[in-house]
């Protein structure tokens, strides 16, 4: 390998990926990041169990989670609109946009088996 071809790091085997640096994905759907920066962070000993038994149940390794979990998208709720009710007059929240209202009739059917 010269100085100046690109090496890409899994585990701690390294190879020539060549000029080209895309993330791509390894067989077993970890991505693999052709420059390599190492961060190191401090966690309880509950905390470095919680992380790696949620790595090995979600099939991939401790890097992969945290870095799938570092750069998922959260995006913010939308704050709920007030509206007044055409029955009431009372202010209410209106439901999202993708959601059906709650009605009386739903209300209802949720409590007819309750005792």
């Amino acid at each position: 390998m010269t100085a100046t071809t690109p090496k890409t790091q899994v585990g701690s085997a390294f190879w020539e990926s060549g000029p080209k640096l895309n993330l791509t994905r390894s067989p077993a759907g970890n991505t693999v990041l052709p420059a390599v920066t190492t961060l190191t962070f401090k966690v309880s000993e509950e905390e470095a169990r919680r992380i790696r038994s949620q790595a090995r149940k979600e099939g991939v390794t401790v890097s992969e989670f945290l870095r799938r979990r570092a750069t998922a998208v959260i995006t913010k709720p939308r704050k709920p609109r007030r509206v007044r009710c055409k029955h009431t007059g009372a202010m209410i929240f209106s439901p999202p946009s993708n959601e059906m209202p709650l009605t009386t009739e739903i209300v209802r059917e949720m409590l007819s088996d309750f005792p």
